[in-house]
């Protein structure tokens, strides 16, 4: 019995142009970029996902005329995928500002570490924050919401018809002044116990000015952050419900913007 497969080259093409979109998402989004993942595995899962999409997404020529019409077609496919990928990703990066901000605030900012997922210096408290959020991103589907929405984008984008609207100008200024907000609500216990711990050693040190308050408000700070800390784990699922709710958001708004 011969099996006869004929892949021509007008379905190569196609091909490239899908696993372009997808590979670039792919190594930009969260939890599925991140940087100690092998890249056998990003990859493999690249090419997986093309071949799920080039078997369902309808049929399509690919309109041309030179090399250079096509190399600038798989340009926008790249940039439509790392647009998709960055816009969640930006999303994520929320609980590291948080972090920061939180251990500054405990007096821990010099304690830094290097973070393998995310290839740069990172505090203490965020990226604690950060495992927290990915695990919770796993157990409440975010990642398949993700693959859901690269899948939804060539139906919304099409091949080659990727173009910037002024709305992704609104979209992306909007989102930085929420970025802000959203880091400093998630702070704000923090801040506020910090903000009376360092009231109330201010007064102990008129009564008591014998005593070195600074020597023991670095001790006192930290006890009473990770204190605060341990009593706000509980509302760590609600933060991470209303970052992963303005992830979804910021995705649709940028695939929107590039119709």
């Amino acid at each position: 019995m011969n099996i006869d497969v004929v892949i021509s080259q007008q379905d190569i093409e196609y091909f490239i142009l899908i696993l372009v979109r997808i590979t670039s998402f792919v190594f930009l989004a969260p939890f599925f970029g991140m940087t100690n993942t092998p890249m056998q595995t990003k990859l493999g899962l690249s090419v997986f996902l093309t071949l799920i999409m080039y078997n369902v997404l309808p049929e399509m020529t690919v309109e041309y005329t030179s090399l250079l019409e096509y190399s600038a077609i798989v340009v926008k496919e790249a940039a439509a995928g790392l647009l998709i990928g960055f816009s969640a990703y930006i999303c994520s990066n929320i609980i590291l500002f948080a972090g920061r901000m939180i251990d500054m605030d405990m007096g821990l900012a010099m304690a830094s570490m290097f973070d393998p997922t995310t290839m740069q210096m990172s505090t203490i408290t965020g990226s604690l924050y950060n495992n927290l959020i990915m695990l919770l991103m796993l157990v409440s589907d975010m990642h398949v919401f993700l693959l859901s929405a690269i899948k939804d984008s060539f139906t919304l984008i099409s091949i080659g018809n990727m173009k910037i609207n002024a709305s992704m100008y609104e979209t992306m200024i909007g989102f930085l002044t929420n970025y802000f907000v959203i880091g400093f609500r998630i702070v704000l216990p923090i801040f506020v116990a910090i903000l009376i711990l360092n009231c109330a050693l201010g007064i102990m040190t008129k009564i008591a000015p014998q005593i070195h308050m600074f020597s023991i408000g670095i001790q006192i700070k930290v006890i009473g952050g990770l204190i605060i800390l341990f009593l706000i784990v509980p509302l760590l699922p609600t933060v991470a419900s209303f970052i992963f709710r303005v992830m979804q958001e910021m995705v649709i708004l940028v695939m929107k913007g590039m119709q």
